[in-house]
């Protein structure tokens, strides 16, 4: 094996500018850098990279694909394009590189490192693809010097590909050790036989070249790396396996769907892989809260096959770079934060007890000394002479004047409702809104940011255009229906019809009812991309778009004319769902937001496209609260940060404008994050009956998601589920925090009703905008970025 220089003075210099510990003893296992936000994490990962490169000529990388590399791909490409301008020599040799000579990007040799399988590299969505742009093309390795995993050839008759071989992508690995069935399973066995053959080589062609010397990974809502799920052999090596739940997730997304992807093998280098040489720097990047558990579980845990990232430990140049919020659960650090704190914020004292009571399932007024010193921060809090019965009682009342907001009748109020997606108000807070409607003075208007288009599957917006298509063909479309007039783009009277024919069906129970209006939006989804009713030109584009989506791979991004229709469908779905409490598509607003694009990164929002459209509709509403998705750094999805920063942008302008008006914001999560309750200040009651008509609408309403393609790697389920399952989860905290006597014995029968809670943030538009500012600059850092 190759013996690398894996010395670092860029880690040295990084330790000292964050004025932490690498390691915290004893409990920390392996070495941690940690950095302000995402964009810094990127840029020490790409210096420390390029000072590995100085100091290791021609030596072996093994690079990640998707998006978290994003920035350090962008530092990367920067530095290297622009190596000789003083700028970037000044900055570089502020990190301790000597930079006289650039690095011989050509002269390293290249691991990929993971595939599905099958795939075709020439597919946008390969790992294949994303290695041939990124690091191919634009770092300028030599493809001659890399080692890649081939899932579309090897194995296949000539003339033929794995995509054949496995119809619908299809694999079974018991073909590996039981007997076919069959041709087309003989075929298949002798496929998996040779892929295993490759990787025993793969294998091997990797210890010819003395071992990875630098690895850099991401990890995973399991703990992956690779794909290296959890319950791998810290000894395993280069293979084909099949993936679990929580890692065919998130890839649902790059493969068109959990259906694809549940399907879907993987060809993986394995931990020892990685590990086999000594001397490999190999570092883990991590940014937002969202990672906090997978990582504490990955620094903290002895070496367990229940977390891969543990094999780490046995290299010394082992490292976690990660950011603030994914640092967030190391205990150590924790610890020492608060330890220097003159006085501990009530929020963090707050964030504790719940902790130490919900464990110990003890009510706050209840908790003793002799709990608080089993836990690490809870002995912290003793030794800093806490009135632990004061802050309890006051722990207790805050929680109970919580509530209070949350069954409070508001009147006379106009909410502005905000949505990234079109299903993120009712999987956030559907209860709430089902208590404000009840006031009739109250007015609701519901804005949805994106078109949403990429949580539609193909095989969903196939089956919609072959009902409206047997609609047309078999002219079953009512009589009394003047086409030209009824599908008219101005024609919101004819538009809300639609919702209502729907619903009608629903409550008629017919099929045939349902499936017309479905046919009836449709049509007019059709004719808006047309212009105008023609029924020839109708069906043409009916027929355009079935064979895009017939030939489309899954997880193609779609072209234009298609991603709107899938985004027209998410609006129908929204429509649907505020009908069953009387709005109509007046009080409904798709604001169709130009950086959702589809791209894997997402641009930037614009002033003309984004901020301007959602200003303009502040003004038109004038709100006196408005409600935004609240996610922490780096959580869920890219687009609620995005749709949080235009939101704000907007907020800021439109309170210029309006200097005495007293807006308050309410900051709500869903099923990607959660507040704890020390986070917020209004708890509102969530009963039986709440919950059936959460989940009784969603069913009905938004048909695109009932099978859950695109779902959370938490449950495998329909989000409707999810969503009550965190709400009765939020009750079971509150519950034990204030004793179920507070519910059971409750003079309120709202109270009495109670098996689940919504927890929101109620802000100043002053603290709102301080918030979205705090997350922008860790998400986005404080300094100028590479574009």
């Amino acid at each position: 094996m190759r013996k690398y220089n894996n010395s670092s003075v860029v880690e040295k210099i990084a330790v000292e500018r964050s004025g932490k510990r690498i390691q915290y003893h004893p409990t920390e296992k392996t070495k941690v850098v940690e950095v302000e936000n995402f964009p810094a994490l990127g840029k020490l990962t790409a210096i420390r990279f390029i000072e590995w490169l100085l100091l290791n000529p021609g030596g072996v990388i093994s690079l990640p694909t998707g998006k978290t590399p994003e920035y350090f791909i962008k530092w990367v490409t920067y530095f290297l394009q622009n190596w000789n301008k003083k700028d970037i020599k000044k900055e570089l040799s502020e990190w301790g590189l000597i930079v006289k000579d650039k690095p011989e990007i050509s002269s390293f040799a290249f691991v990929q490192i993971d595939e599905f399988y099958p795939m075709n590299p020439e597919h946008k969505n390969s790992f294949a693809d994303y290695i041939k742009k990124f690091y191919f093309k634009g770092f300028g390795l030599d493809p001659k010097k890399a080692l890649l995993m081939d899932t579309w050839k090897i194995g296949a008759p000539f003339g033929k590909n794995l995509g054949w071989i496995f119809p619908e992508n299809k694999v079974d690995l018991s073909l590996q050790y039981r007997k076919s069935s069959n041709e087309r399973e003989e075929l298949q066995c002798k496929a998996l036989c040779d892929i295993a053959q490759f990787a025993m080589e793969y294998e091997e062609k990797i210890e010819q070249l003395g071992g990875i010397g630098f690895f850099l990974g991401g990890i995973g809502p399991d703990g992956h790396i690779g794909f290296n799920i959890k319950g791998s052999d810290h000894f395993s090596t280069t293979r084909l396996a099949h993936i679990n739940y929580e890692t065919a997730a998130v890839a649902a997304t790059d493969l068109g769907g959990i259906e694809t992807a549940r399907n879907k093998a993987v060809i993986t280098i394995g931990l020892d892989t990685i590990t086999k040489n000594d001397s490999t720097t190999a570092i883990i990047i991590a940014a937002g809260e969202s990672k906090a558990k997978v990582i504490r579980n990955a620094i903290e845990e002895r070496p367990l096959i229940l977390y891969p990232a543990t094999v780490l430990q046995k290299l010394p140049a082992a490292r976690f770079y990660l950011t603030k919020g994914a640092a967030k659960q190391l205990i150590e650090r924790k610890y020492e934060h608060l330890k220097l704190m003159p006085k501990i914020p009530y929020n963090s004292i707050s964030r504790t007890l719940v902790n130490i009571a919900y464990t110990n399932r003890k009510r706050l007024t209840e908790l003793t000394n002799k709990e608080l010193e089993k836990d690490r921060i809870g002995n912290l809090l003793l030794n800093k002479k806490i009135n632990l019965k004061k802050l309890s009682q006051k722990l207790s009342e805050d929680l109970k004047y919580g509530i209070e907001k949350g069954a409070e009748d508001l009147d006379g109020l106009i909410f502005l409702h905000t949505a990234p997606h079109h299903d993120d108000i009712m999987l956030g807070y559907l209860p709430s809104v089902l208590h404000l409607v009840r006031k009739p003075k109250n007015s609701h208007y519901f804005a949805t940011m994106t078109s949403g288009f990429t949580s539609v599957s193909n095989s969903y917006l196939l089956a919609q255009l072959k009902n409206l298509e047997e609609f047309i063909k078999k002219d079953l479309f009512p009589n009394e229906i003047n086409k030209k007039q009824y599908f008219s783009i101005k024609n919101v009277n004819a538009r809300n019809r639609d919702i209502y024919s729907y619903l009608d069906g629903i409550a008629n129970d017919s099929t045939h009812m349902q499936k017309e209006a479905e046919a009836r939006r449709m049509m007019r989804n059709i004719v808006e991309l047309i212009g105008n009713y023609d029924k020839r030109a109708v069906e043409q584009k009916i027929q355009d778009v079935q064979n895009y989506l017939s030939s489309a791979y899954p997880g193609k991004k779609d072209i234009p004319v298609v991603q709107k229709l899938k985004g027209m469908i998410r609006e129908w779905e929204e429509e649907l769902l505020w009908a069953h409490l009387g709005f109509n598509c007046s009080y409904i607003f798709h604001l169709r937001l130009g950086f959702y694009s589809g791209d894997l990164f997402t641009p930037k929002p614009k002033w003309s496209t984004d901020i301007e459209p959602t200003l303009s509709l502040l003004r038109k509403i004038n709100p006196d609260i408005l409600t935004v998705a609240l996610d922490p750094e780096g959580t869920g999805p890219d687009t609620h940060y995005k749709v949080l920063q235009i939101i704000s942008e907007a907020v800021k302008v439109f309170l210029e404008e309006n200097p005495d008006k007293k807006l308050k914001i309410w900051g709500y999560r869903n099923i990607w994050y959660r507040f704890h309750p020390s986070e917020a200040d209004i708890f509102v009651p969530v009963s039986m009956n709440s919950l059936a008509i959460m989940k009784k609408a969603f069913n009905i309403c938004f048909g695109s998601q009932k099978t859950a393609s695109f779902p959370s790697y938490e449950y495998d389920g329909p989000f409707c589920d999810l969503a009550q399952k965190i709400m009765a989860e939020q009750y079971s905290v509150i519950k034990t925090c204030l004793g179920r006597d507070f519910f059971y014995m409750n003079n309120l029968p709202m109270l009495r009703a109670t098996r689940g809670f919504v927890f929101l943030r109620c802000m100043d538009a002053e603290e709102f905008l301080r918030e979205a500012l705090s997350t922008k600059e860790l998400t986005e850092g404080k300094v100028r970025n590479p574009s």
